[in-house]
């Protein structure tokens, strides 16, 4: 009796022959060319409004609001609380309208949002409309990934997944060169130039999302831009791999069996990694602004995603529990010390237009990794992917290596530059030790 595996592939074979006129790589270009440009714009553009904030804040909105350092990360926090909260519903109202009503509409929804956090007076109206910015950007990314789903193939969505999510690494090659082109705008209208940023960049997703209405296609059935041909083999297709041809009417059972079912509950823990992550970035964040220090605490949770990338290797058996807690322990190291050597530049790199293009090339170059990462984690290696981890345990170790280094240079520098304050060759103006500095200003302490 053939297994389930044989099954398909001889499924795929027998429509081969009966489809014998399609050119399925040329179908699948297609598809590609045309569905993942509209999906990735919108998705760059959620990416773009939600970290902009940043560059905001580097303009003066903290100073115009009378936010305090705590504030402002409890702006950031509630945007993922309302981002978290509305994930589920968004997808359900997903499933029961169309992705052509549905996501344009989002993206509407989240650009006049992101738009009004630059009219924004006061720290409560900013906290309400980063939460309302989270609850309506919430439903994008998990309605895209549905939506690949029922156009796709399942060993074909991960790739496609993949670029979708790529968009976020444009937005922030670009994000901050561009906030700091719209921030010289300051003083036009009386506004200051952190109010132009989100007033600018909001408006752009709302005459994106204008757009959409337009080239969002909805599902294979129904799309303008196939043959009647092309529709049968690809609802033939997926009728062979997954359900994505049931015409499933919604029904609020199918929601909670969901809920009930264990392997969803395991599966959606896959983001506890990310949650240990998400809690050391914010703490280590803390810890090195209080003590106005960056190299000992991305040398520290590097050497903490060392040891995980060191238990996933040393793991021969690939027993589940082991490669979890080596999982965790890689990711809750790996985000804060990118957080932290991220904000590097920005801390030590003076003058604007070299502080914006240091910028730029330290996230194009470091999203390298990402093309060089597709490569390394290849499915042949599964599951103990061998080459991918000595790839991240090697680029870990070389990493806290630089950074030590690094951090040595910045100390004698700041050592040398206290010598010149104290014999007169410098003369001190204005010298705080939390700030940037530079060869171009020599009162400035780097950060180290």
């Amino acid at each position: 009796m053939a297994t389930v595996k044989e099954a398909v592939i001889a499924k795929e074979h027998e429509l081969e022959e009966e489809y014998a006129d399609i050119n399925e790589k040329a179908l699948l270009r297609k598809l590609d060319y045309t569905l993942l440009p509209a999906v990735t714009s919108l998705y760059l553009l959620s990416f773009l409004d939600r970290s902009n904030v940043a560059n905001a804040r580097i303009e003066g909105l903290v100073k115009d609001l009378k936010i305090t350092g705590d504030q402002y990360l409890t702006c950031l926090t509630i945007y993922f609380i309302g981002y978290v909260l509305f994930e589920v519903p968004c997808n359900i109202i997903l499933k029961r309208t169309s992705p052509r009503a549905w996501l344009p509409t989002l993206t509407l929804a989240w650009g006049i949002v992101a738009t009004l956090l630059g009219v924004t007076q006061n720290f409560g109206g900013f906290l309400a409309a980063r939460f309302f910015l989270g609850v309506t950007e919430s439903g994008l990314f998990p309605g895209v990934v549905f939506y690949l789903s029922m156009w796709y193939k399942r060993n074909e969505q991960h790739y496609r997944v993949a670029l979708f999510f790529s968009a976020a690494s444009l937005a922030g090659a670009f994000g901050g060169i561009l906030a700091w082109g719209i921030a010289h705008m300051k003083g036009v209208g009386g506004l200051n130039g952190w109010r132009w940023i989100f007033i600018l960049e909001g408006i752009l997703t709302v005459l994106v999302s204008a757009a959409s209405y337009f080239f969002i296609a909805n599902y294979p059935d129904t799309a303008e831009f196939l043959s009647d041909r092309e529709r049968s083999f690809i609802h033939a297709r997926l009728a062979a791999n997954s359900d994505a041809t049931r015409n499933e009417a919604f029904t609020w059972s199918n929601v909670s069996t969901a809920f009930k079912d264990y392997k969803v509950w395991l599966a959606t823990n896959d983001c506890t990694p990310y949650s240990v992550a998400f809690v050391l970035t914010l703490t280590v964040a803390v810890l090195s602004e209080r003590y106005r220090i960056r190299a000992p605490f991305i040398m520290a949770s590097s050497s903490i995603a060392i040891i995980g990338y060191i238990i996933l290797l040393s793991n021969p058996l690939s027993r589940p529990g082991v490669s979890y807690f080596g999982t965790i322990l890689a990711a809750a190291g790996i985000y804060p010390a990118t957080a932290l050597v991220l904000a590097w530049p920005a801390n030590n790199v003076s003058g604007q237009t070299k502080r914006a293009t240091a910028n730029a090339m330290q996230i194009s170059i470091g999203n390298l990794g990402a093309v060089l990462g597709t490569q390394l984690y290849r499915t042949e290696t599964a599951p103990k992917y061998l080459l991918g981890h000595s790839f991240a345990l090697a680029y870990l170790i070389f990493n806290v290596a630089v950074v030590g280094t690094l951090g040595w240079i910045l100390k004698r520098e700041n050592e040398k530059r206290d010598r010149e304050v104290s014999e007169g060759k410098v003369v001190l103006t204005d010298y705080r030790d939390d700030e940037w500095g530079g060869d171009e200003d020599k009162r400035w302490r780097f950060q180290t």
